[in-house]
């Protein structure tokens, strides 16, 4: 009969091995924390960029789109910490205060919020990455600067990535646009993923891979 300590013995490496294949399979998760531009405003959730981004780097990167149509960044904060024990990300993309920007939240309050979200992430020991978030020309040029100035300076202070804010480039297509002005349509999704894919590869250590 075999001895009881020799089995627990034979069993180590393969308890050990199994720890850590979880425990990287766990690790390589991105999360993205959005609102209606990240969360397929008026379209299958399919089609949303985040999806087609999960396509691409499945399976060395999960991708979890976490984002939902008319968050604020209170809300995105709100919900940010039963996310993160639930997925444990490695990275955070934080797509918020758009809505904050489009319903007048002064800049600093604003500011504020994005600040604890970093923190938030930074406490369950995941990587923050700040997308920069800029607001029609129509709410004001001194509103839009102050907004628009939230981002790199948050960047700045907690030594977080800024992430370009997608939209820069979508605006310039009238044909990737929803009638709304502000939403990007399915046609413009593709565009998106591969953009976004070149933009965070380097920031989630993917520049070496396919």
């Amino acid at each position: 009969m075999m001895n009881r300590n020799n089995v627990f013995r034979w069993h180590y490496p393969f308890l050990f091995l199994l720890l850590l294949v979880s425990r990287f399979a766990s690790a390589d998760t991105l999360l993205i924390l959005g609102d209606s531009l990240s969360a397929g405003y008026r379209m299958a959730g399919s089609a949303a960029w985040p999806n087609l981004l999960a396509q691409q780097w499945q399976p060395q990167t999960k991708v979890i789109n976490a984002s939902i149509s008319g968050d604020t960044a209170e809300q995105g904060l709100a919900r940010l910490p039963a996310l993160l024990k639930q997925h444990q990300p490695q990275w955070v993309l934080i797509e918020l205060g758009g809505n904050d920007g489009l319903r007048g939240f002064p800049p600093a309050n604003v500011s504020q919020v994005l600040g604890k979200v970093i923190d938030e992430v930074k406490a369950a020991n995941a990587q923050p990455l700040l997308m920069q978030i800029r607001l029609p020309a129509n709410y004001g040029r001194r509103y839009t600067e102050s907004f628009s100035a939230i981002y790199p300076a948050l960047a700045q202070q907690y030594h977080v990535p800024l992430v370009p804010f997608f939209m820069e480039q979508v605006y310039l297509k009238p044909e990737w646009m929803q009638q709304d002005g502000i939403h990007p349509n399915p046609d413009a999704q593709p565009f998106i993923a591969d953009l976004m894919a070149k933009t965070l590869a380097p920031l989630v250590k993917r520049a070496t891979q396919g």
